[in-house]
């Protein structure tokens, strides 16, 4: 049988996986007693992966059913606001909310001169986006080897030894080390600045996996962190729940078999703890609304032919099921705030409208303490989403009329159709055990605890029940 490396850059027939998660999941044994509970731990993320699926019958998903059987699983994680991948990735590296680590979109939310429409910038540092510590930065400072893998809201992160971060122009950002020895072992194309950008999912999911595969194999990081996306992708194009949906679930579970036989065959099975998480759930939608069309019917901005938005004294950012609202005029008084805002309540497909007073109730910034916080958040009922068009003339308009994917994320956290999904086995993991809605800021505490690591001033804390109560 052909080794992890020697096959690392195809894809592991599922049987073959699912048969090494089984013995992988059998072997775990308590931690020796020289040891914190976990000696490594691997975080996993898969991008778009509601809770609600680890329960469908028609789901075909059988590594990481055996972790949930040899682990723990929660009925749901339960998400940040904005229910979108970066901020919630940051979340689960810190342990805060967004009021905290800054993060709200997936990348730095710019606000310019006055009269300037706010915009979404991805290419920045992670001392630009991430204002907290995170699992990187403890576990670095206590001599521990980290890794990641197109986890956002790394780049440039001197804590994280090998690191290929999820950022626009990735290829650019790999850590020459890691870069060199992907390129030597045909994990990335020889031409990559040339091609990269040309590839599908399903062949990113895998060469992510394969480089994760490789640094368990070679280096054994005590914390190795792995985002893989392809999931997002086909549930936001297709729809989660369809044909094609499955299909890529059916891919991602087999990339997480893969990494589990990459540990069973490094050796350090019984001393290492997987996570399995997502960012966020998912939802369909039939009708888009366009905030900015009736922004710009209202004349609070202006655009320029076609469609761009040219100058905006209030503008609004879409995120799927909010919309951030920015008003870029400091002139506007309070009546002038109010009357923007009774444009949008009580509208078709508006659920609520969160102003400044309820931010931290929804783990929002004070737009005060952190200009890339909106002044407003519009919140959209089931079956609506935003779409940032200005041209249009009208306020709702079918979903396939706008370009709008028909698979949503976004919406508020307290919404369970965006609840993610919660597995967690191995050292110092409970057996079997199912747990309740958790929240996703328990989680970096939890791995802290795994590694005999502290991270500082966490919004969460360890989750017990996930916690084995086996002595060394």
């Amino acid at each position: 049988m052909r080794s992890i490396l020697e096959s690392s850059t195809r894809l592991l027939p599922t049987v073959f996986v699912f048969a090494q998660v089984i013995g992988w999941a059998s072997s775990l044994v308590a931690a020796p007693a020289d040891h914190a509970p976990a000696e490594y731990v691997v975080m996993i993320s898969l991008d778009g992966m509601p809770a609600y699926l680890i329960d469908d019958p028609k789901v075909s998903m059988p590594n990481l059913h055996a972790l949930a059987r040899h682990g723990v699983q929660a009925a749901g994680m339960r998400v940040s606001n904005p229910s979108v991948t970066w901020p919630n990735h940051a979340t689960l590296m810190t342990g805060v909310q967004p009021r905290r680590h800054g993060v709200l979109a997936n990348g730095v939310l710019v606000r310019g001169e006055p009269g300037i429409p706010v915009f979404i910038d991805p290419k920045r540092e992670r001392s630009e986006l991430v204002r907290t510590a995170t699992l990187f930065d403890v576990a670095h400072a206590a001599g521990l080897t980290t890794a990641g893998i197109q986890w956002p809201c790394t780049r440039g992160d001197a804590a994280i030894d090998d690191n290929a971060p999820d950022v626009a122009q990735s290829e650019r950002y790999i850590t020459p080390r890691l870069l060199k020895e992907l390129l030597a072992e045909g994990i990335l194309p020889p031409d990559i600045e040339a091609t990269f950008r040309a590839h599908s999912g399903p062949w990113y999911d895998n060469a992510w996996t394969a480089a994760a595969c490789h640094l368990i194999a070679n280096r054994k990081p005590k914390l190795l962190m792995l985002h893989l996306g392809n999931t997002d992708g086909t549930h936001h194009q297709y729809g989660p729940q369809t044909q094609a949906g499955y299909t890529a679930v059916a891919l991602i579970d087999a990339c997480v078999g893969r990494v589990l036989e990459a540990i069973d065959a490094a050796g350090i099975a019984d001393r290492t703890a997987v996570f399995i998480v997502a960012d966020h759930g998912f939802t369909t939608v039939d009708k888009a609304l366009l905030p900015n069309s009736l922004l710009r019917q209202e004349g609070w901005l202006r655009i320029a032919p076609p469609s761009k938005i040219e100058e905006a004294r209030v503008c609004v950012v879409p995120e799927g099921g909010v919309g951030l609202l920015y008003i870029t005029d400091p002139t506007l008084d309070a009546a002038a705030r109010r009357k923007i805002r009774d444009l949008f309540v009580g509208r078709e497909g508006i659920a609520l409208v969160v102003e400044p007073d309820q931010f931290a109730e929804y783990g929002f910034p004070d737009v005060r303490d952190w200009p890339q916080m909106a002044d407003m958040v519009l919140a959209a009922k089931d079956g609506y989403c935003f779409v940032d068009s200005a041209a249009d003339e009208r306020w709702v308009a079918p979903r396939e009329q706008t370009g709008a994917s028909i698979g949503v994320h976004g919406f508020l956290a307290t919404d369970p159709k965006m609840n993610a999904m919660f597995i967690a086995a191995g050292a110092g993991i409970k057996r079997g055990a199912k747990l309740d809605v958790i929240d996703n800021v328990d989680v970096a505490p939890t791995v802290a605890h795994l590694l005999g690591i502290t991270l500082p001033d966490t919004d969460g804390r360890v989750i017990a029940g996930a916690i084995s109560d086996d002595k060394p």
